[in-house]
């Protein structure tokens, strides 16, 4: 992976969830002390008890269990009014479980009342990256197949040559041969040059993240789409796509941030 590398949002139709970066940031440790307040008397069990608190350490080596745990106090606590992290702590819990694929960060398609509709959240799918990466691999080798072979007909009929004896009806035929060879080669050369240098910027591009391919749940019917989007792509000009089931126009909307 490339050292530059940045870290983006993925969303159909307006989301604002965190996608997460391959290159994780370093994060202090933290806790989290969770209490509660109430009218009734203490008991001296309750007193004896005190407090507790969730030591969950570096988020990026924290395990999924306990990051579970933390987002789900971390969630009810901010709905009932009270919440106990910040919220760009809680993105980054968030951000994290989603990187371990847990069930408990999903999020459905829902309605934006602002924005006057429906709306899902997308994330990273490395089997088309994958699939597209393994399509480009075959056209890199028929293109440098196209460029080498050719080269390597015309460098073994001239290896030949040099130790046949020198008749003049072989001379004709080599040279003949040589013509053909190096035709053959310029032939190579210009079909198979841009088919393997159009498949080394693609493949450059998905080692480096600029080309990122995204799926998701359409907002419409609920059928997981899928669209490539170039990580250049501001936030004012969504990537656009069809849905392949019920045809509705989706807008893949992303936000980058430089890591």
């Amino acid at each position: 992976m490339a050292a530059a590398s940045s870290s983006f949002t993925a969303h159909i139709i307006g989301s604002t969830v965190p996608e997460f970066s391959r290159n994780p940031r370093n994060g202090a440790p933290f806790s989290v002390r969770i209490s509660s307040s109430s009218n009734s008397p203490t008991t001296r069990d309750e007193l004896a008890e005190g407090p507790y608190c969730i030591y969950v350490g570096p988020i990026e080596t924290a395990s999924k269990e306990t990051l579970e745990a933390l987002y789900r106090q971390a969630r009810d606590a901010y709905y009932s009014g009270d919440p106990l992290i910040v919220d760009d702590m809680f993105d980054r819990v968030e951000l994290k479980l989603r990187w371990y694929g847990s069930k408990c960060v999903v999020k459905y398609p829902r309605c934006s009342l602002r924005r006057q509709s429906t709306y899902a959240d997308a994330e990273e799918d490395l089997s088309q990256v994958f699939a597209l990466a393994s399509i480009w691999i075959l056209f890199l080798a028929f293109g440098s197949s196209a460029c080498l072979v050719p080269v390597v007909y015309t460098v073994g009929l001239a290896y030949q040559e040099a130790f046949n004896p020198g008749f003049s009806y072989i001379n004709q035929a080599f040279a003949f041969s040589m013509l053909n060879a190096i035709l053959f080669m310029a032939l190579g050369s210009v079909i198979g040059y841009p088919i393997a240098s159009a498949s080394v910027k693609v493949l450059e591009g998905l080692w480096r993240n600029d080309l990122v391919a995204l799926k998701g749940a359409c907002p419409n019917c609920g059928e997981e789409v899928f669209a490539f989007v170039k990580s250049s792509q501001s936030n004012n000009s969504p990537h656009r796509a069809n849905c392949h089931v019920c045809e509705c126009l989706l807008e893949f909307r992303t936000k980058f941030e430089a890591l």
